[in-house]
């Protein structure tokens, strides 16, 4: 709102109304403001959430200090999307496509999660929502994605960036090149053409980037079996298929990942800040012609999103961070997870999300492994054995020795010290992932 009011008084000549046109400026204030946000009406939300007496119920697992955590309010995730949603409504272009579906994704998960944790809280279901439910519900949001980037004539790509161009295509001479910011500015999704007026170069694709590789992409097309007609509607729907997959396995990857206090929502920070320098530098003509990656008109806007959405989770450590005074809940885990899906999906950067997202892919896969040998070994042997002393995995370095396959370690580690240790393998896998686009 903020942003387009200053686009609107910018036209009268005020001093300073043109600030708002620069994506670093809007990014910084969006992060700083989801931040004082979660801080400040963090703690009125704790209260009521007390007061109401919605606190988290806690099973006995044998784990240790978790019982001490028995009470501590839930659905915490309130605050979250409250600061990323008011601070996205004041510093992000309402008319970009992208923010559209940015928002509109934080709103679905946000109550579908809300939902899940009502049911446990509210009406006593430990439970909460069946699975089929959830799936259903994140498959929905995930094929409403899948068929807007198919069809919507605003989600494009230009697949070789040349720096000194305008988004018209009009080549600018040298000496009235403009930085990156202001280059930026001019490629806003209000202003961004369709592909029949903008040329050749920028065309709706199925590529996606990839690492290790010449260029670093990857078409879906590749995957069709057929060509000509049926093969442009078969590489759409391989396309829209693994949207769906990418967007439900992050929602639900983040959800199995949300077992500590702070785990969850730090190592979601950290993702949001590589996405957002990828929404960036893809957004940017002349540094995706330097990186020499997939240019794509607009996503500068999912940068100040993604500033949001990192700001939001920092101020929500503040009272989350161990030994944490409220849980987000589904209500947080489901949106976070889903965010991230749909950022990915957008920038064209999904197929990195297993090292980006390292943490929540071995969190899930460490469940899927433990399911798979306990129900195996059940058939075989008659009785269930396990992989890991307990899953999600952060979990197997909270308990205690038991017999398992993997043992180690025996005795127990203090919950803040895993938390802390898994921020930094977080970190490499992040540093790892922004140095993929210079690996070819």
């Amino acid at each position: 709102m903020l942003y387009h009011l200053f686009d609107y008084l910018k036209d009268f000549n005020i001093p300073g109304a043109g600030l708002m046109q620069y994506l670093s400026f809007r990014a910084i204030f969006a992060s700083v403001t989801s931040l004082l946000i979660a801080v400040f009406i963090g703690k009125k939300i704790i209260r009521w959430l007390q007061k109401k007496q919605i606190g988290e119920e806690i099973r006995d697992l044998g784990l240790e200090g978790q019982m001490q955590k028995k009470g501590t309010p839930t659905m915490g995730g309130i605050i979250i999307l409250l600061a990323i949603l008011i601070a996205a409504l004041l510093f992000c272009d309402l008319t970009n496509i992208y923010t559209i579906l940015l928002i509109i994704s934080t709103v679905w998960f946000g109550v579908l999660g809300f939902a899940d944790d009502f049911i446990k809280v509210f009406r006593h279901n430990k439970e909460g929502m069946s699975e089929k439910g959830k799936l259903i519900g994140q498959v929905v949001m995930g094929l409403v994605i899948g068929v807007t980037v198919c069809f919507n004539e605003h989600i494009v790509i230009r697949e070789e960036a040349r720096a000194g161009k305008e988004p018209s295509g009009i080549v600018v001479p040298a000496k009235e090149a403009r930085s990156s910011e202001e280059t930026a500015r001019l490629e806003y999704p209000g202003t961004v053409k369709t592909p029949m007026q903008k040329g050749h170069d920028v065309v709706k694709s199925t590529k996606t980037t990839i690492p290790f590789v010449k260029n670093h992409e990857f078409d879906y097309k590749w995957l069709s079996p057929f060509k000509g007609k049926w093969g442009w509607y078969c590489k759409w729907g391989i396309y829209v298929l693994m949207i769906v997959l990418v967007i439900t396995a992050c929602s639900n990857g983040t959800n199995l990942t949300d077992g500590m206090d702070g785990l969850a929502t730090g190592t979601s920070a950290i993702v949001g800040v590589v996405l957002g320098i990828f929404a960036w530098l893809s957004g940017n003509v002349i540094n995706a012609d330097y990186l020499n990656i997939m240019y794509i008109p607009g996503t500068g806007e999912i940068a100040v999103f993604m500033a949001a959405f990192v700001g939001a989770l920092v101020g929500f450590l503040w009272y989350n961070a161990y030994p944490a005074q409220v849980f987000m809940g589904d209500t947080g885990s489901l949106a976070i997870g889903g965010i991230i899906g749909v950022c990915a999906i957008l920038i064209r950067k999904e197929l990195l999300l297993p090292i980006l997202c390292g943490v929540f892919f071995v969190e899930s896969l460490s469940v899927i492994i433990q399911r798979f040998y306990f129900k195996y070994t059940k058939r075989k042997y008659g009785a269930g054995r396990r992989v890991f002393k307990m899953t999600p995995l952060h979990h197997h370095f909270q308990k205690e020795g038991i017999p398992a396959v993997i043992t180690s370690p025996a005795k127990a580690l203090p919950e803040a010290k895993i938390v802390t240790r898994f921020w930094i393998i977080g970190i490499i896998l992040a540093v790892l992932t922004i140095a993929l686009l210079k690996i070819r």
